[in-house]
């Protein structure tokens, strides 16, 4: 009996370092593979609204990841949003590069989409860029156009 328990408490144990090692593997080749494995640069881009963006956001070109951000902060100066991200270094962005804060869909969250310009420069890292688009209030215009909506029924009576 001590021999069958004893057995078995070592199967359990042998099965516990199988599947941490199998979970480190699979977090190791997933963070790995999601970069290309290749190092990062840091980038700036300031907003005057920001919606839901958070740290770990995807930074994206044409919907392809390229990045995510890595801090959300208030400028104090000018009481914008102060969004740092890191971007996959096998790709450079011109100069005239547009920050766009993006929407998933109503319920989904935020993202912010790069669309390179047509300059020859390139960014450095640590650049801001100078083109910015604010996030989209699909609430706020949702209700506008349920409010318009109703005025032009009540309009028509």
């Amino acid at each position: 009996m001590k021999v069958a328990m004893r057995r078995n408490l070592i199967e359990t144990a042998l099965g516990v370092v199988v599947l941490a090692a199998a979970t480190l593997f699979l977090i190791i080749t997933l963070k790995t593979v999601g970069n290309g494995g290749g190092a990062v640069y840091q980038m700036i881009a300031e907003f005057n609204r920001i919606g839901s963006l958070k740290i770990g956001n995807d930074v994206r070109v044409s919907g392809v990841p390229v990045g995510e951000v890595v801090s959300v902060d208030l400028d104090e100066n000018t009481f914008k949003a102060k969004i740092k991200f890191d971007v996959f270094s096998a790709y450079k962005f011109p100069v005239d590069t547009v920050a766009v804060v993006g929407s998933e869909g109503l319920l989904g969250g935020n993202f912010i989409e790069l669309i390179p310009g047509g300059s020859p420069d390139e960014l450095e890292p640590g650049d801001i860029l100078e083109f910015s688009q604010d996030a989209v209030d699909i609430s706020r215009l949702l209700g506008k156009f349920m409010f318009s909506t109703a005025e032009d029924k009540d309009s028509n009576r």
